[in-house]
C-alpha cells in the first residue's frame, strides 16, 4: 500500500519540478513534497525555481512553516550532500527531523553521488531509493547526460512517409505530416534549448527554426555550415534577439551578434565545445545527410519520427550512407513510446548503438 502511494507522490515530485520550465539549467529537474503518513496528507511542496536559488528540498521544507519533524521527505533526486552554489540539502534534511526519505533516482554527480544518502542512513533516516527510477531517469535525461559527458543532449527529428522519404525528387516536404503532428513539433521546439540544423536543409526551406506559440521563447539557433554556403539574408541569421551559433569555417567574420565556432570534423570536440558554452540540449532538424553523419558518429540520443502513411516510391531518405550488412549489428531503437495524431505516428526512442554499423 505504502509503494503505491510513494509513487502516486513521486509522480507528483516530476510534474511540480517542471514548473521550473528550464530555468533550472544546468542543474536537473527537482520537485520535493513533505507528507504526513499518520495523516495520509501533503503539507507542502517545492522544486528548483531558477538556477543559483533554493534546491527544491529547501523550499518544500521552507513551505512547510516547521512541520516537518517525524515527517517524510519525497524528491525524485538524491539530495545533494556538498556546498555548491547553496548548502548541503541533506544537512537540512536531517536537522529538520525527517524520519523517512522517499528518493527516485540516485544523482549521477560524482560529487553527490550515494554521498547524500549515506549522510540521511548515518542520522537513521530511513531512505527508501529507486520510486519510479525510469521516470526519474527520463525527466533528467539532459542532466544525466551533460553530467557524464559534457556533451548537450541530442535529440533527432523527423517527418517521413511510410517509406521513410523526408522529401520528394524535387525536394519538396510541405507537407508529408498533418497539421496535429506539426503543431505538435512545435511544443518539441519549445522544450528544447537550442535547435540545430545543416546547410542543405536551410538552403532548400529557408526554416525559421522558431516556436509559434504564444509566450514561448525561441530555441538558440545553431547552424551548421562549415563550407560558408548560407547567406547572411536567410531567415536563420535574423536579428530577432535569439542566440545565434553558427559553425563556420571560413575567414569571413559575421555579424556581431551571431557567434562563431570552427569545425575541426570531429563532432564529438564540437559538442563538447557547444556544452562549454552553455547549450545542454539540442533538437535536430536536418536533412538526410547531416541526419546520417550525427548518427555515424553516435552523437544523436534519441530520436522523435513522425510517420505519414504516405508511399512517394522516390525521394530523399531519412538517412543515407550507412551501410549495415549485419542486421543485428544494426542502428536500433530501445525504451520505445508511441503517440498517434490523426492517421500520423510518432516514434520516439532512445538510440542503440552497441555493435552498430558506420
Amino acid at each position: 500500500m505504502k509503494t503505491e502511494i510513494y509513487k502516486k507522490l513521486m509522480k507528483k515530485c516530476i510534474a511540480i519540478s517542471k514548473r521550473s520550465k528550464g530555468n533550472n539549467m544546468p542543474n536537473p529537474y527537482v520537485g520535493a513534497i513533505v507528507y504526513d503518513e499518520d495523516k495520509n496528507l501533503i503539507i507542502s511542496t517545492g522544486f528548483h525555481e531558477k538556477y543559483g536559488k533554493s534546491h527544491a528540498e529547501v523550499n518544500a521544507i521552507n513551505n512547510a512553516k516547521g512541520n516537518t519533524k517525524n515527517k517524510t521527505l519525497i524528491v525524485n533526486l538524491e539530495p545533494c550532500s556538498h556546498f555548491g552554489k547553496t548548502p548541503p540539502c541533506a544537512d537540512l534534511i536531517i536537522k529538520s527531523g525527517f524520519k523517512r526519505v522517499i528518493i527516485g533516482m540516485i544523482d549521477v554527480n560524482p560529487v553527490v553521488q550515494n554521498n547524500g544518502i549515506k549522510k540521511l542512513k548515518e542520522a537513521k533516516i530511513d531512505v527508501i531509493t529507486g520510486v519510479l527510477e525510469a521516470e526519474c531517469r527520463e525527466l533528467n535525461k539532459v542532466f544525466i547526460k551533460n553530467i557524464l559527458y559534457k556533451k548537450p543532449y541530442i535529440m533527432l527529428k523527423s517527418a517521413t512517409t511510410l517509406d521513410a522519404k523526408i522529401a520528394n525528387n524535387e525536394f519538396k516536404s510541405k507537407w508529408i505530416t498533418n497539421e496535429k503532428s506539426r503543431n505538435y513539433v512545435q511544443i518539441l521546439r519549445s522544450e528544447y534549448q537550442s535547435i540545430m540544423s545543416a546547410s542543405g536543409t536551410i538552403l532548400k526551406d529557408n526554416p525559421n527554426l522558431n516556436v509559434r506559440i504564444k509566450n514561448k521563447k525561441n530555441p538558440i539557433r545553431i547552424i551548421f555550415d562549415p563550407n560558408n554556403k548560407i547567406p547572411l539574408d536567410y531567415n536563420v541569421f535574423k536579428n530577432d534577439k535569439t542566440r545565434i551559433i553558427l559553425i563556420n569555417n571560413s575567414n569571413v567574420k559575421p555579424p556581431s551578434y551571431i557567434e562563431k565556432i570552427n569545425f575541426s570534423g570531429d563532432f564529438g570536440e564540437l559538442f563538447k565545445n557547444l556544452y562549454n558554452k552553455g547549450i545542454y540540449s539540442i533538437m535536430v532538424e536536418a536533412g538526410s545527410k547531416f541526419n546520417s553523419l550525427l548518427l555515424k558518429n553516435k552523437e544523436v540520443d534519441e530520436i522523435n519520427q513522425f510517420i505519414s502513411p504516405k508511399i512517394f516510391g522516390s525521394g530523399i531518405d531519412f538517412v543515407c550512407d550507412i551501410d549495415c550488412p549485419d542486421i543485428n549489428k544494426c542502428i536500433k531503437l530501445e525504451n520505445i513510446k508511441l503517440k498517434r495524431f490523426c492517421d500520423d505516428i510518432l516514434i520516439k526512442g532512445r538510440v542503440k548503438y552497441e555493435n552498430s554499423c558506420n
